[in-house]
Parts: structure tokens; C-alpha cells; sequence
């Protein structure tokens, strides 16, 4: 089970692009646009640093698991936000919610209500098991605490202080947190992991472009309330609260297919466009190298099945998790990143 929680606490910005570039014709727009970083970025942080000043036996990081992007106020980590399923739409603008339901075998949505349109995507996480009313009444919802910020990065040439012709202009797609989206002020704010290992505090540098980040773990104990969320067993519907990758190294799709693995074929799915997803793996030499091009079903997808799972996606010592077979193989089984992470969800005609 996941035993730590990592923060983050960013020392100035952050990367906010997932390997795309923007070339000196075309200075507008954010190309790539992506943040928070997935769970694949805090993994290559561990081995690096366990590399450059060890910390803990290799073979031991090899069974490392990690999982989010999560994130949290700086001063209350523990209560720290997740996406928000689908099912639950919450107009914090507004003050006004609404639920999807299943009603004669659909999707159901009462026509009173139906014109709500969700503006947040992020609820604490103390909130899961609440209603969409309720998950707004108490203030549990938030919008994105952070804003885009485009910094030019030029390369002189030597003799002059001009733009090289080739190459000479890069624009990174960088990342303020910090920023209240309810209040329009200044709000101190990290980003959060689970992890089944503890990284040593002090100054990284995280993602793209080498910036500063510090970074600390909580221990969750067996009695923390949050071990006890995610070891709560799935019956006959469930949300992702991290992304999903699914499929084989050809092929991506919404779920685990069931006639190559033991994963039911839901009976109702609801859910968003799919998001890229590329990963960064080691090889004999040493060296990185890019993974496969992916898809991800993205965080807060919601699945209904026909029968209970009677699982979750960890497991315990009396009843094993989601199985390997149900995620893709890239030389390791991506449930070590936290692939399709998910837990139970209560809808209205679900039983």
C-alpha cells in the first residue's frame, strides 16, 4: 500500500509542457500545454537522485510505486485535492451542482438541470463520499491554482548579441502556483504524490527545464484515514482520480481489454477526451529514451459495471488487487505509476 505522501513546494515555477516545442515562426499559443506532471516524473526523480547520492538499495527502488498528480494547500498536505468524477458536476460560479444517474439502463440527467455546466475540476479528497451539494457547500472544490506563464528563452550568437538564425529562440510554457482561484489572491500551494518510498528532503530539480522544487514526505500510518479510502472495495462502479492507460503497445483504449485479460467490460462509462501520454525509460546504456506514444483515459472517468469487482486497486493480505495483466507492460507493468488508480463511487440507480 502506498505509505507516503510527497510533497512538493516549488521554488519559483514549474515545466508546463509535455514535450512539445513551439518554433520561432509561431511565438503564440501554448504548445503542449501540460501540468501537473504525471507520476512517470516523480518515479525518474527517485532513480536519479538514488543515483547521484544513494538512499536506498536499488533492487528495493525497483518495487517503488507512485501515483497523481495530486495537489494540496502547503500548511494542509493531508487533505490534498483530486479530480473530480465525472457524475458530480459543480459550478462553483454559480452555487449550483447536479449528478449523473442511471435511470432505465442510461445516463440520466433531470432537464431542470441539465444547462449546469461544471467550472472546477479538483475536490479534497475528505469529500469523496459526499454528495456534489454537499462537496460545494462545505467548500471542498477548487479550480486550477496555478497560471501560465510563457518565458523566451534566446540563444545569442557569439560575436554579437543577436538571435542565432538556427534554433536561436525556445519558449518554455512555465507554471506559477500559488494562485487562488476563488479568492483572485495568492495562496501558498504544492503539489502532492502517494508513494510506497520515501525520498530524502531537500532541493530537486523537478521536470523539464531543471527547476528548483523542495520536497518532504508525510508517513501515512495503518490507522491514517486515507490508507483506509483506498483500500475501500470496489463493487458495481468506480472513478479514476489519476489517468488511465489502457490497451496494448499499439493500441489504446477506454478499458482493460476483457478478451485478453479478466477485467469485466463495463456496462456504462462516462468520461472526457483521452490526453497523450509518453513516459521517459532507461535502457542498457544508460541512457533515456522516450516510451511509446499512449493515450490516457483522463482522472475522474467513472465505470459501472454489471457485477461487483469486490476489489481494490491495491488489494490487502485476504483479497489481491487489480492483477498486473490489466495494465500495459513497458518492460515493468504501469501499475507501478499509478495507472487507473481509482475508488468506489456511490451513483443514484447503482446498487
Amino acid at each position: 500500500m502506498y505509505r507516503y505522501l510527497i510533497i512538493i513546494n516549488p521554488l519559483g515555477f514549474l515545466y508546463g509542457s509535455a514535450g512539445a516545442f513551439l518554433s520561432p515562426e509561431n511565438l503564440v499559443g501554448r504548445s503542449g500545454a501540460k501540468f501537473p506532471p504525471d507520476a512517470y516524473t516523480l518515479s525518474g526523480l527517485f532513480f536519479a537522485a538514488n543515483k547521484t547520492e544513494p538512499f536506498i538499495e536499488h533492487e528495493e527502488l525497483k518495487k517503488l510505486h507512485v501515483a497523481g498528480p495530486f495537489w494540496a494547500e502547503l500548511d494542509n498536505p493531508e487533505y490534498f485535492y483530486l479530480p473530480i468524477p465525472w457524475t458530480k458536476i459543480i459550478n462553483q460560479d454559480e452555487n449550483q451542482t447536479d449528478e449523473w444517474q442511471i435511470q432505465d439502463g442510461k445516463w440520466y440527467r433531470s432537464e431542470a438541470t441539465k444547462e449546469i455546466e461544471p467550472d472546477c475540476r479538483w475536490q479534497t479528497i475528505n469529500y469523496w463520499e459526499d454528495s456534489a451539494a454537499a462537496i460545494l457547500s462545505n467548500g471542498g472544490t477548487a479550480k486550477d491554482p496555478w497560471k501560465y506563464t510563457s518565458i523566451l528563452h534566446p540563444k545569442l550568437t557569439k560575436s554579437e548579441r543577436c538571435v542565432q538564425e538556427e534554433g536561436g529562440l525556445f519558449l518554455e510554457n512555465s507554471v506559477q502556483m500559488g494562485y487562488n482561484s476563488r479568492d483572485n489572491e495568492k495562496q501558498e500551494t504544492c503539489l502532492v504524490y502517494l508513494s510506497t518510498h520515501k525520498i530524502p528532503k531537500g532541493w530537486y530539480c523537478f521536470g523539464g527545464e531543471n527547476h528548483l522544487v523542495e520536497i518532504s514526505s508525510i508517513e501515512l500510518t495503518d490507522d491514517s484515514w486515507i490508507v483506509k479510502l483506498l483500500g475501500q472495495k470496489i463493487q458495481r462502479s468506480c472513478a479514476l482520480i489519476t489517468p488511465g492507460v489502457w490497451g496494448s503497445t499499439r493500441f489504446s483504449r477506454r478499458y482493460p481489454d476483457p478478451q485478453h485479460t479478466t477485467f469485466p467490460k463495463p456496462s456504462h462509462i462516462l468520461t472526457d477526451k483521452p490526453s497523450p501520454y509518453r513516459y521517459r525509460v532507461g535502457d542498457n546504456k544508460g541512457k533515456g529514451r522516450l516510451g511509446r506514444g499512449r493515450y490516457a483515459v483522463p482522472a475522474g472517468t467513472v465505470y459501472v459495471f454489471d457485477k461487483p469487482l469486490n476489489k481494490s486497486w491495491w488489494g490487502d493480505e485476504n483479497e489481491p488487487g487489480f492483477p498486473n495483466e490489466w495494465f500495459p507492460n513497458e518492460g515493468f507493468y504501469l501499475k507501478q505509476l499509478g495507472c487507473g488508480l481509482c475508488l468506489p463511487l456511490a451513483i443514484t440507480g447503482v446498487d
